[in-house]
């Protein structure tokens, strides 16, 4: 967790499992010469325990209280690339901290999101028929991606250093 004082975030990531957050944010980081922030991370850090368990000993209630804890701290200390959980875009006061921020979502195919994030992966809520579970994931979801987003780009078929300039591009930020 690379915190940097002043926020707001240089660019703020959104998306589903396997759209490539975690990377491209890396990606982006060293591009823009900042910090990388993961509220995955942080919630990890704090809980001193992975994000799987948390949902199985604490369940998903927790685990939400925890990520917008997370997502709040993370907006208001890190000026540099952030990625946010999957689902932080659910809660009314996340969406609402993200508004005016330059947040891109990050869009994923099935297709390629099963083949990123692997169907045994410890990803709580795909645990049981992941393929349906993400699509329902994403029925709920792609509406809210797209309203805290300022612009969407998908990852299909994309290396990372090539989402990491399409974000540049759509955001209109150069290389450090």
């Amino acid at each position: 967790m690379t915190a940097a004082a002043g926020g707001p975030p240089a660019v703020v990531l959104v998306g589903p499992p396997g759209a490539g957050k975690t990377t491209v944010g890396r990606a982006l980081a060293e591009r823009l010469g900042l910090g990388y922030r993961d509220t995955d991370a942080d919630i990890e850090a704090l809980a001193g325990k992975p994000i799987a368990e948390i949902f199985i000993e604490e369940g998903e209630a927790h685990f939400r209280e925890l990520e917008r804890t997370a997502v709040r701290d993370a907006l208001a200390g890190h000026d540099g690339v952030l990625s946010l959980g999957g689902g932080a875009i659910l809660h009314d006061g996340t969406r609402a901290l993200l508004a005016g921020l330059p947040v891109v979502f990050l869009d994923v195919s099935l297709r390629d999101a099963v083949h990123r994030v692997g169907l045994d992966a410890p990803r709580p809520l795909l645990a049981v028929n992941p393929r349906q579970r993400w699509r329902e994931l994403m029925e709920q979801r792609r509406p809210l991606y797209t309203e805290v987003a300022r612009a969407v780009v998908s990852t299909d078929d994309r290396t990372p250093q090539d989402v990491a300039a399409a974000v540049l591009d759509a955001l209109q930020l150069k290389d450090a």
